[in-house]
Parts: C-alpha cells; structure tokens; sequence
C-alpha cells in the first residue's frame, strides 16, 4: 500500500490582542493538518516572521499597533503573492468594506465567526496556496 504525506498548512497568527492569539493558536494547534509556525502582535512583526517562516496562511487582524494589517499585507503581497491572508476583525464599519476591497487580502471573517468556520476558511486557503 502506498502512502504519501500531506503537508501540513503553516499558519501564521497576527493580532494585537493576546487573548485571540493564544484561542486561536489553541484551536489551530488541535488540528492534525495545520502547523501553527508563529505568532505575532503587529503587522512589523508579521512581515519579519513570514520572512524566517514563509507562512501558507496568515490569520490578520486589521486594527493593530505599529502597523496595521491593511499595510501589512500590502508589504507581504508584494514579496509573497502566494502567500493567503486571512483578514480578521470585529470591525463593522461601512468603510472597513471599501478598505477591504482594495486590499491585497484573500478572505475576510469577522471574529465572531465559530472557530470550527474559521479553521474550514484556513483549510480552503491552504489547499488554494498550495495548487498555486
């Protein structure tokens, strides 16, 4: 019988709020298909970490310190196209649409989403960058 090994999406977690980075990275942790690579608190943080650990996925908050997430992506799609980002935010703001729209994002999910939801959205990006 042959069997091949599938890698494992690496995600790469950026939010400001230490409590959501460390729900998240429980959740993504308990998946057998996800390889959580890192965690960051700004979009600074997030562009050094995707340069050391070339993420397949990275889970972005929009609204942070230092660098927002917005601009962070801008930067990562510029040197990464491959990469998937997830935009992440509890914003319910009409313009946070119009911003989203001319961001270089891949998809967007509120933070109330349920984390079964988030976790199958990672999963459809991951199998999205790895056909690329």
């Amino acid at each position: 019988m042959l069997t091949y090994e599938r890698s494992a999406i690496r995600v790469l977690i950026v939010d400001d709020h230490e409590l959501t980075r460390l729900s998240l990275s429980l959740a993504l942790r308990s998946q057998d298909d996800i390889e959580l690579i890192g965690l960051a608190s700004n979009g600074q943080e997030a562009i050094d970490l995707v340069k050391q650990q070339h993420p397949d996925v990275i889970i972005l908050d929009l609204q942070m310190p230092v660098m927002d997430g917005l601009s962070a992506s801008t930067q990562i799609k510029s040197t990464n196209p491959q990469i998937q980002i997830l935009a992440y935010s509890s914003l319910d703001d009409p313009q946070t649409e119009v911003m989203i729209q001319t961001a270089k994002i891949d998809a967007f999910c509120k933070k109330d989403t349920a984390t079964s939801d988030l976790i199958a959205m990672v999963r459809q990006l991951g199998q999205r960058e790895k056909s690329s």
